[in-house]
């Protein structure tokens, strides 16, 4: 059992950066690949970038590829999401998630799940 909490949501202008952290409980922290995921208002949740268990191997959506940054501390048992040069389409509920190592960009491959922070860009 993994239990995720995510912090550093906020409300920042056009441009500016956030990082987003996700805290995990237990010991098992490092045996699974980590992935952040968003949802906007009317939308349906979609990926933005996971991570590989040893934090080797990284991909993300289109949308963020070249601004948001994810990252991982084992021995802090914490993933991070570092956001630049945001955009008001990045407004959005961001979740954070643990999966079997094999869990790429869909939703089925994460077993557990956080319970979101909220990301306001005004424009």
């Amino acid at each position: 059992q993994v239990h995720l909490v995510e912090s550093g949501g906020g409300l920042v202008q056009a441009g500016g950066s956030l990082r987003l952290s996700c805290a995990a409980s237990g010991r098992t922290f490092s045996s699974h690949r980590m992935g952040w995921f968003r949802q906007a208002p009317g939308k349906e949740r979609e990926f933005v970038a996971t991570i590989s268990r040893s934090g080797t191997n990284t991909a993300y959506s289109d949308p963020v590829k070249g601004r948001f940054t994810i990252s991982r501390d084992n021995a802090k048992n914490t993933v991070y999401l570092q956001m630049n040069s945001l955009k008001p389409e990045d407004t959005a509920v961001y979740y954070c998630a643990a999966g079997s190592p094999l869990g790429g960009t869909l939703e089925s491959g994460y077993d557990y799940w956080g319970q979101g922070t909220q990301v306001t860009v005004s424009s």
